[in-house]
């Protein structure tokens, strides 16, 4: 995957250490109540399209740039469908990174899907009943997009 200047500055710091991260997912459906997906290309696993923020930028305005980077459509951010933290993880070349992720639901509006870039093998519209093989994070994404209102983590109580 592309680094961004930002970040490789920022490593040239750090160096592998721990960065926090803000991303972004959407939840893209077009007019037949379809799901896009992307094949990833460093793992072969099919997924949400998601993307780390670039400074400056306001997490809807970061969906829709990732969203037509990857696939070539173009979405109108709907609502807010859930804010979390991911456990941090280490990248294949050493790097570790967590995750604070804003996840969009999102309405297609135009532009036809194709691969767009180097960070897909394929991208695809699934209906929500015959979709790939996919992580547990991505069907839980899924579910709160598909549901009322915003998940997010309950904060543990505070000691008084």
């Amino acid at each position: 995957m592309p680094i961004s200047p930002y970040i490789q500055g920022l490593r040239a710091e750090v160096g592998h250490g721990l960065l926090l991260l803000p991303s972004v997912t959407g939840v893209v459906f077009d007019d037949a109540g379809r799901l896009l997906l992307g094949e990833r290309s460093d793992n072969g696993e099919w997924a949400l399209i998601a993307g780390v923020m670039d400074p400056g930028e306001q997490p809807a305005e970061a969906i829709v740039r990732e969203v037509y980077e990857e696939t070539a459509v173009h979405v109108t951010p709907e609502r807010i469908t859930s804010v979390l933290t991911q456990p941090a993880t280490t990248l294949p070349n050493g790097d570790q990174v967590q995750y604070v992720n804003i996840t969009f639901r999102c309405r297609a509006v135009g532009g036809e899907a194709r691969v767009n870039d180097d960070e897909s093998l394929a991208v695809g519209w699934f209906s929500l009943d015959d979709l790939p093989p996919i992580r547990d994070l991505e069907r839980h994404r899924i579910e709160c997009a598909l549901a009322p209102g915003t998940w997010f983590a309950d904060p543990a109580p505070q000691r008084r």
